[in-house]
């Protein structure tokens, strides 16, 4: 069997040290002969950006021995050779400082001289840049080529600290202009980042750069699909006797189309899966815990449970930058929410956000059930709610949900009144459910109306309904349940059925009480 590339985004390392390999080739020729020549794509971080952006390098140097059996080895002139300028700012582990940025441009762009044989004058960065460009075009009339990957890294390594985050932005338009300026001399530009920030010069002209990151045409240009990965780890997956819907549902799902036949895998879960004898972990998720974003929730008091289907259209998709983060996209450009349908709302491209898939959706909620807590208390809550549950001690669940709201600090209030409103106690039960390990789903739509919380464990499901206890006590919310016949929908289940009503004392600022019965078919 073939290595696994893990970590590895230069193709000649991949190819000629028979590591695995997705042909997603045929995206490059799409891309350079019959498309624009103008590129821009984001993705979520770890996703193979670097790999993609290597490759086309290599196809544009000729390097036509490293595309044998490939679709492009019959789908390029291997004849032409054009000079490649690659930045790649994902080389570096941090920008925390405007030095380092310039330090490492700098060097760049001098060993890029220096393996092309020109002498560079020139002392501004920017304008360093602009000349490299222009003298290798005077060299090489029939073009050249400019790869930047992870143009907004500088940005990002800087986005909790927003005067400097800013300054990155303002220093990286002075970078990127000169692309723009050269634009005669250059055969094609791509470039890659996981947000697309739309005040950077690049996308100040919306015909500069072709957006194709919701493009359908390119939505498993990264990423694997179903079939490439049956096709191709099969023989590594059979070997674990792997269940292919259990491993769907933990890592399949991210989609930048809108269609249900473009849903890919992030190739660093598959490749850490396989690596770790086949066990169902946060793979992707630890590479890089969200605590920017954790705060960013806790800050602006968002309503978790809504992550689970949020409606927003293509403009606010599109829309971001250091001075105006909408939730949504930040979220969708991470990676911790993604497409599950594209649809018009009036005239207008709307899509339907929700998580990709189990890692995400456990994963996450397990970070931001740390809001108005910390680490410790919060996997000291966790342990003790899965205990609760598993032994159907609804007395002791209710003591544990009590004794967190009681330990919320007085300041997590100030300056706001979501203590009076319902959606903030179950956007924090919601949460620690959530982070159980167990199915979760919010807002569950029934026949006779929308549950509150639904949580399905291997032996039981639990129907849960929330109430303000001026509008209803737990007994109320029961009833509510039985009323409204939400049961019905899971005695297929063939499980026991327990219904839980919650009821909170918005001056208290906490649970007033809690029923439960179990549900008689």
């Amino acid at each position: 069997m073939k290595k696994l590339p893990i970590g590895i985004s230069s193709f000649e390392k991949i190819i000629n040290e028979n590591y695995v390999y997705i042909d997603k080739t045929k995206h490059i020729d799409q891309l350079v002969n019959k498309g624009a020549g103008r590129y821009f794509l984001s993705r979520p971080r770890r996703f193979g950006k670097s790999l993609l952006i290597d490759t086309i390098k290599h196809a544009f140097e000729g390097n036509k021995a490293l595309f044998k059996g490939l679709h492009l080895e019959n789908y390029w002139d291997w004849q032409t050779i054009y000079p490649v300028i690659h930045l790649n700012l994902g080389i570096s582990s941090s920008y925390h400082s405007k030095e380092r940025f310039f330090t490492e441009v700098h060097s760049m762009l001098d060993e890029h001289a220096k393996k092309y044989g020109v002498v560079l004058k020139q002392t501004d960065y920017g304008v360093k840049f602009g000349e490299l460009i222009r003298l290798l075009h005077e060299k090489h009339p029939q073009g050249i080529v400019v790869l930047v990957d992870e143009y907004d890294k500088p940005i990002l390594d800087n986005i909790t600290s927003n005067e400097l985050a800013m300054q990155m932005r303002e220093i990286l338009k002075g970078l990127y202009t000169y692309i723009k300026q050269n634009d005669e001399c250059i055969k094609f530009t791509m470039l890659t980042g996981v947000s697309k920030f739309s005040k950077v010069s690049l996308f100040s002209d919306l015909n500069n750069l072709d957006d194709i990151t919701l493009d359908a045409k390119y939505a498993d240009i990264c990423g694997y699909n179903q079939a490439e990965l049956v096709e191709t780890f099969n023989e590594h997956l059979q070997q674990g006797k792997v269940n292919y819907d259990l491993l769907r549902r933990w890592y399949n799902g991210y989609n930048f189309a809108g269609s249900e036949k473009q849903k890919v895998y992030n190739p660093f879960d598959i490749l850490l899966f396989i690596s770790k004898d086949f066990h169902y972990r946060n793979y992707w998720f630890e590479t890089a815990t969200p605590t920017f974003l954790v705060k960013m929730v806790q800050k602006n008091r968002y309503f978790i449970p809504d992550f689970e289907s949020v409606v927003v259209n293509e403009h606010l998709l599109r829309t971001f930058d250091v001075d105006n983060m909408p939730i949504e996209t930040l979220l969708f450009q991470t990676g911790y929410l993604t497409i599950k349908e594209m649809f018009l709302r009036g005239h207008v491209i709307a899509y339907r956000l929700s998580y990709p898939n189990y890692e995400v959706k456990y994963s996450l909620n397990n970070s931001l059930a740390t809001i108005a807590t910390n680490d410790s208390k919060k996997n000291q809550v966790i342990d003790h709610m899965i205990s609760a549950f598993e032994r159907n001690d609804f007395e002791r669940l209710g003591e544990i949900i009590c004794s967190h709201f009681a330990s919320i600090p007085h300041d997590w209030y100030r300056n706001n009144h979501i203590d009076q409103y319902e959606g903030f106690y179950a956007s924090i039960v919601y949460s620690f459910l959530a982070a159980l390990g167990y199915d979760l789903i919010a807002e569950d739509v029934t026949n006779h109306g929308r549950i509150d919380l639904t949580l399905v464990m291997p032996d039981k499901v639990m129907i849960i309904e929330f109430k303000l206890q001026k509008y209803g006590d737990a007994k109320e919310a029961v009833a509510q349940i039985k009323s409204r016949q939400y049961a019905q929908k899971y005695e297929s289940y063939n499980k026991p059925i327990y219904l839980i009503g919650m009821s909170f004392d918005d001056k208290q600022r906490n649970i007033s009480d809690l029923y439960v019965e179990k549900y008689e078919c």
